[in-house]
């Protein structure tokens, strides 16, 4: 409930409820006075913890923007690019609001506090001053009553005048007094509902302006940040295809033989028997043989006159396992002027070795499904092994979470691919019996394009294939892997462009299997891509290789429909020495492409 309204009258009757109204007015003013001081006191702490607050932000984006990513390799990814950039994106949008609210510090002195301070001073402390007033007058005025009325009636006239005279104007100061003060009273209470509410509304409308500002430089900031983080997912997803490769290759590096062979470049010699193959049967012919790895070249002078010196270019090397010959220490090269391997027996285990490190020679594998090197090939069978995947997986598993990601079971995949590429019965083997299962089935196609002597994407066009990923302009990119395809092998085109199109109907269903083109392309770029020698190098390009698939993926349509006019890949331009001055060409920022299913005419079953 308000205070009762003080009436000018009342100041001439001076009445006690004139006085207690006028001091619960007074107590009003004293809770005002406090509550404005206590306002100013935290209204500046405000002030201060803002400019704080804010000068802590512009040193932590200084700090942003000071840092560059020092990569490894000559070439980055487009993602990779983004994440390089990314702090100095942070920095600027820091920068941005930061400028915006120290504009606010500044300005909220004169918005905020200085119009409370003014009014505390010239509404309040007038009133305070007029209330002294008032009470140094009230004062007077009743102590010259006291006076007037202990003054004698004997009192000469004139002395009686004097004395009215003086209580009249004693009167007239105290209602003056008392009119004043009251009036200021009123003034107080009616202009502090506006003269400290419009301050605050002033600085609040600031701080909201401000956090509109932020809200809209949000909104478009989001853009940005789901490109970033599309950029984070697909370089974290390259980071863990490369990662278990290069763990290999590490513990590989390790090995005392290993280390042996990095330091031995000059070329090995001795005696070998090589096995020769007539029509009468074989033999073994003793030859002296040297071989120098710069040219992967093999020199071999026979030890008698009837054989002439040859020279062979190795393309491998693989240790002959016990159980397949009836002589210790072989081992077979594959050459590049022979059809079928050439198999050497050695003088001893320890010269064997020697020879197969020089050679950059390879264990067999063991509990592989496929018993030698011809079948490592692609053949009818493995079409058809394929062919068979594919529509089992299409017809059972293409909604499946992690379809391709998942692994199955070691026992399960091997004892599938021992089967289906039985010599004796090969293809024999019904892919809808209970055992199978589609993580068993995807691993086991996974497993076949890994055991092939060389990737379908052959390794003669690694290399070329990888610097076309690594071109700044997404077109050049397209191009350049069009014409590459169509320098592929016939069988390797054919069996490539069968797999992509498989891989765009699973890619169909990513809203129920999460399998995005970016998701397969990190699974298959190391299953139809690799470099032939496995360098630190090769393996951080696997990121590139993925970017390779996912390309072929993207662009099927227009890759596999036709010819390019012209099949020769357009010059490769030199690695890039300084940084890109426009803003990079992201996978991320192309619109979402709909990857509508293909027919399934192309995956009969034979």
């Amino acid at each position: 409930m308000g205070h009762p309204p003080l009436e000018f009258s009342d100041c001439y009757l001076d009445s006690p409820d004139f006085r207690e109204t006028l001091k619960s007015y007074e107590v009003e003013l004293e809770r005002t006075s406090k509550f404005l001081k206590e306002l100013i006191k935290d209204g500046n702490s405000v002030i201060t913890a803002i400019r704080g607050y804010s000068l802590a932000i512009q040193k932590f984006s200084q700090t942003l923007s000071m840092f560059q990513f020092d990569d490894i390799g000559e070439s980055l990814t487009d993602d990779e690019i983004n994440i390089a950039q990314s702090f100095q994106e942070f920095a600027g949008l820091l920068q941005e609001v930061e400028h915006d609210r120290m504009m606010l510090v500044q300005n909220a002195s004169d918005l905020l506090i200085k119009p409370l301070e003014k009014f505390r001073k010239e509404q309040i402390g007038v009133t305070k001053e007029k209330k002294k007033r008032f009470e140094k007058d009230s004062e007077k005025y009743l102590s010259q009553i006291d006076k007037h009325l202990n003054l004698s009636a004997k009192k000469k006239d004139s002395q009686l005048q004097e004395a009215d005279d003086l209580l009249d104007k004693e009167r007239v100061n105290f209602c003056e007094s008392s009119v004043d003060y009251v009036y200021q009273i009123h003034q107080v209470q009616d202009r502090k509902k506006f003269d400290v509410v419009e301050p605050v509304l002033a600085f609040l409308h600031s701080v909201l302006t401000l956090n509109n500002l932020t809200v809209e430089m949000t909104q478009d900031f989001m853009p940005y940040k789901q490109e970033l983080q599309l950029s984070l997912q697909n370089t974290r997803n390259h980071y863990e295809s490369t990662r278990e490769e290069m763990e290999e290759l590490m513990k590989r590096m390790k090995r005392p033989t290993q280390i042996r062979k990095m330091h031995s470049s000059l070329p090995i010699e001795g005696y070998l028997y090589c096995q020769e193959k007539w029509a009468l049967g074989v033999s073994w012919v003793k030859y002296y043989c040297k071989y120098y790895k710069e040219g992967r070249q093999l020199l071999m002078v026979p030890c008698e006159q009837k054989t002439t010196a040859k020279q062979l270019t190795l393309k491998s090397c693989i240790r002959r396992k016990t159980e397949s010959i009836d002589k210790r220490f072989c081992f077979d090269v594959e050459t590049i002027e022979r059809y079928t391997p050439v198999t050497f027996q050695a003088l001893t285990e320890g010269d064997r070795k020697l020879w197969m490190e020089a050679m950059d020679g390879k264990e067999p594998i063991y509990n592989s499904p496929i018993h030698n090197q011809a079948e490592m090939e692609l053949n009818e069978t493995g079409f058809k092994f394929v062919r068979k995947c594919i529509n089992y997986i299409e017809t059972k598993g293409i909604s499946q979470e992690g379809v391709y990601r998942t692994v199955g079971s070691n026992i399960q995949v091997q004892k599938l691919l021992n089967a289906f590429f039985d010599p004796t019965h090969p293809g024999d083997v019904d892919f809808h019996s209970s055992e199978m299962d589609v993580k068993t089935i995807s691993s086991a196609l996974k497993f076949y394009l890994r055991s092939l002597s060389e990737p379908l994407m052959t390794y003669s066009l690694h290399r070329d294939l990888i610097c076309a990923a690594k071109s700044d302009n997404l077109d050049t990119r397209l191009s350049e892997i069009h014409s590459l395809s169509y320098k592929l092998p016939e069988k390797n085109r054919e069996m490539v462009e069968m797999l992509i199109k498989h891989l765009i109907n699973v890619c169909s269903h990513s809203d129920e299997n999460r399998m995005t083109p970016s998701n397969m392309a990190v699974i298959f770029g190391p299953t139809l891509m690799r470099a032939q020698e496995e360098t630190v190098a090769a393996m951080l390009d696997i990121k590139f290789q993925n970017i390779v698939v996912e390309i072929l993926i993207e662009n099927c349509k227009k890759i596999f429909s036709y010819v390019p006019e012209d099949s020769t890949a357009a010059p490769v331009p030199p690695p890039r020495i300084t940084p890109r001055k426009r803003q990079p060409i992201t996978i991320s920022k192309r619109p979402p492409r709909v990857f509508q299913a293909l027919s399934h005419d192309h995956f009969h079953t034979e």
